[in-house]
């Protein structure tokens, strides 16, 4: 099992730019904005590391009952 390392990047890059952005809005006055865009960029990563689990889940599943993807 290659272990890929495009998904540690992947949510550091979502991290860096939505912090930037969060940083941005906030020093403009726009609070209430720049909340909504750490949460949006909360639930982008969420979305990508619950594919993850499930690819992963689904190898496990795959190791366990001999069967193939």
């Amino acid at each position: 099992m290659l272990i890929d390392a495009t998904i540690l990047f992947q949510i550091a890059g979502i991290g860096i730019i939505t912090a930037l952005i969060h940083t941005v809005l906030k020093q403009v006055g726009k609070e209430d904005i720049a909340q909504f865009v750490s949460l949006v960029g909360f639930i982008i990563v969420l979305i990508i590391v619950i594919h993850h689990l499930a690819d992963l889940f689904q190898q496990i599943k795959s190791v366990f009952l001999l069967k193939g993807l």
